[in-house]
């Protein structure tokens, strides 16, 4: 090249790097990551609960992973009409219904202290400023002014929430204790803004996952165990852990809640920062016919199965990755809920969990509680009342699910 030509390339250049570039051609890989949302904490609506009218109540809740700010979501879903909810206060746990002084703060909803919620919807709040750390208990009061529709409540809280006989006690350092409740009103999620790397796993389950057996108020439901084990790993310490379990629900058939087939957008995928689920559920699937004997009612592990299969293919569709829990025994528990045919049919799904390569990994969760001696009973020191594994049960079911699939999450 010539000296003239080099001399006009090289001042072309220049004018070029001198120049802003546009806002459409900077490559998306270069953005640096930021905050986002992601779910810490979860409890999914199953049912329709009494009417809470002009009267306060305030719920603790243990989330699994900090951040700067707070949002909550409230839910009418089992609503017969719209429901006004407000004032709602959120602040750091204390012990019983005290919070800690200076950490009260007031939700807001669009602006506005208060929300209309139609029936079968729900809300998600704006962002409150509060600093919340890993593990941290918090407490949200919420405000029903009077009304006929009956709560949309998760029914099994295994956490004690405190209710006041009337009025709006929602800024109360320390709640009236006049009425005591295990239900979850209302509150249905609590998410953070978290950092760049978070991202969150949804438990997806039954009374297995809900922890019956458990010791209310203690945060021992195995997935409270397995969000302690993550917070112990550093490379997984920013990993959100939603408890998306309901009492006695099902794959395939609504009852206790919608199924598991009918509630998969709603409780796992559409929950913020989502990237894997664990399924753990089916045993009331089988267990159900026995004690409820109905037509229709029979389910095949052949059903299960493929109910199984769905969710799978409905979670990878979404970008989600699914661990499959194998189901865990019940021998002894209530005749006929426990019998032989549904032994067989737990044992067929068990093997295809473990063998069918359809999970992006299997928790052995069968494995981890069985008592070796009796394959379809719980371990003794692991059985809560022959269906739902105790604490130290829950503890076991924690350590199942292997770390290292989810260490290598992109």
């Amino acid at each position: 090249m010539k000296g003239r030509d080099a001399r006009a390339v090289s001042l072309t250049l220049a004018v070029l790097l001198s120049m802003p570039l546009a806002p459409w051609v900077v490559p998306r890989a270069c953005a640096a990551p930021s905050a986002h949302w992601v779910g810490t904490w979860g409890a999914a609506p199953d049912s329709a609960g009494p009417v809470l009218s002009d009267q306060s109540v305030r719920e603790i809740v243990r989330i699994s992973i900090g951040g700067s700010k707070v949002r909550l979501r409230l839910s009418n879903l089992f609503g017969l009409e719209a429901v006004e909810i407000g004032p709602v206060h959120i602040a750091q746990h204390m012990k019983g219904s005290s919070i800690r002084h200076g950490t009260d703060r007031s939700v807001s909803f669009a602006g506005h202290a208060r929300v209309s919620i139609p029936a079968g919807a729900s809300v998600l709040s704006d962002a409150t400023d509060l600093e919340v750390a890993p593990l941290a208990e918090l407490a949200v009061s919420l405000f029903v002014p009077p009304t006929a529709s009956p709560a949309t409540q998760h029914s099994l809280g295994m956490q004690t929430a405190y209710l006041t006989e009337h009025g709006d006690a929602t800024a109360a350092e320390r709640f009236p204790d006049e009425d005591v409740i295990s239900a979850r009103p209302f509150l249905t999620d609590v998410e953070v803004l978290a950092a760049p790397a978070a991202w969150s796993i949804v438990t997806f389950g039954d009374s297995i996952t809900d922890a019956a057996a458990s010791t209310p108020d203690m945060n021992r439901r195995w997935p409270d165990r397995l969000a302690e084990r993550l917070q112990a790993d550093p490379k997984l310490a920013t990993v959100g852990v939603i408890n998306e379990g309901i009492t006695g629900n099902r794959i395939l058939k609504d009852k206790m809640g919608p199924s598991a087939l009918n509630r998969l957008e709603r409780d796992a995928i559409e929950k913020a920062g989502v990237r894997w689920m664990i399924l753990l559920e089916g045993v009331n699937d089988f267990g159900y016919v026995g004690a409820h004997p109905a037509p229709g009612e029979d389910v095949s592990a052949a059903a299960l199965i493929d109910g199984m299969r769905t969710l799978v293919r409905n979670a990878h569709a979404h970008g989600i990755k699914i661990i499959g829990g194998t189901l865990t025994p019940f021998g002894q528990f209530d005749w006929p809920y426990h019998t032989l045919a549904a032994e067989m049919k737990r044992q067929a799904v068990n093997r295809w969990i473990r063998t069918g390569g359809e999970f992006d990994a299997v928790a052995d969760f069968d494995a981890a509680v069985r008592d070796p001696a009796h394959p379809d009973r719980l371990r003794a020191d692991y059985d809560g009342d022959h269906i739902h594994p105790n604490d130290a049960g829950c503890a076991a079911l924690a350590r199942a699910v292997e770390l290292t699939a989810l260490a290598r999450s992109p």
